[in-house]
């Protein structure tokens, strides 16, 4: 089993958070995951800025575009997940686009995470049917290759993705972008369940989670929840990061709660 995969335990729900790498800047990042860890949260999930980022809502649009002017690239995030490997154990994934992978060269950039301390890649504009290229060389690396599945996802899709994908199974809460919501979709139940028929894989659930509330209302349907725009906000909010934690640990602590309701 994988670093990542040992996260998540009988009777546990994980806590994943997704920052932007250089957002605020270089040295926050860095901070920002430190207190990520401190308060409870199991993996994180750093994401390479890119300049047209598809599957990103606003809130993380915005901190990519200040994060690409301050000139932060793929080299910059590998030195900043290095920086951060070496103050936490914390599993960390990088969440980027196809494009500056292929650019960079997989091989070369698969080598490069390992040696940064990266143990995991989630590429959302990479679909499974064209991803065996990656997923050979992520596997020879030691790197897991998570991917993707969407309400509409056909059930041809979610076979392959049960087969391909490595760690846990990220699941689209709904149809759209990232970004922070009122209330979680109706659809997220029946969706879990389709998905649960057909692997033994973890799931975790992300895109639209912003309150304590719902985290543990996702949480009490799926091994993990993740959150990414709403940690931002309050980055961007409270310079001091107080307020960053205070939400992880009650979000830590409402997943606790709900920690005897799955099947993990």
């Amino acid at each position: 089993m994988s670093i990542i995969a040992d996260v998540f335990k009988p009777n546990y729900k994980a806590m994943i958070a997704y920052i932007t790498a250089g957002y605020p800047d270089q040295k926050a990042t860095v901070k920002v995951a430190r207190k990520l860890a401190e308060g409870g949260c199991d993996i994180i999930e750093l994401g390479i800025p890119f300049s047209d980022p598809l599957a990103d809502g606003a809130t993380i649009q915005k901190a990519s575009y200040y994060a690409l002017k301050q000139g932060v690239t793929p080299d910059a995030c590998l030195e900043m997940a290095a920086k951060i490997r070496k103050s936490i154990a914390t599993p960390l994934v990088f969440m980027t686009y196809y494009n500056p992978v292929l650019n960079y060269g997989l091989k070369k950039f698969c080598k490069k995470c390992v040696g940064a301390g990266v143990n995991g890649l989630i590429v959302p504009d990479l679909p499974p049917e064209e991803g065996l290229e990656l997923e050979t060389i992520t596997r020879k690396a030691g790197l897991d290759l998570i991917y993707l599945l969407a309400p509409t996802s056909t059930e041809s899709r979610i076979n392959v993705v049960a087969s391909s994908s490595r760690g846990f199974i990220y699941l689209v809460s709904l149809t759209g972008v990232t970004g922070a919501r009122d209330t979680l979709s109706l659809e997220l139940a029946g969706f879990v369940e389709r998905v649960r028929e057909k692997t033994s894989l973890p799931l975790c659930v992300g895109f639209g989670i912003s309150t304590v509330e719902q985290a543990g209302q996702a949480a009490a349907l799926t091994d993990g929840v993740i959150i990414g725009s709403r940690l931002i906000q309050l980055i961007e909010k409270d310079a001091t990061l107080k307020s960053l934690k205070s939400f992880i640990k009650s979000v830590r602590t409402e997943l606790d709660i709900k920690k005897n309701t799955g099947r993990y």
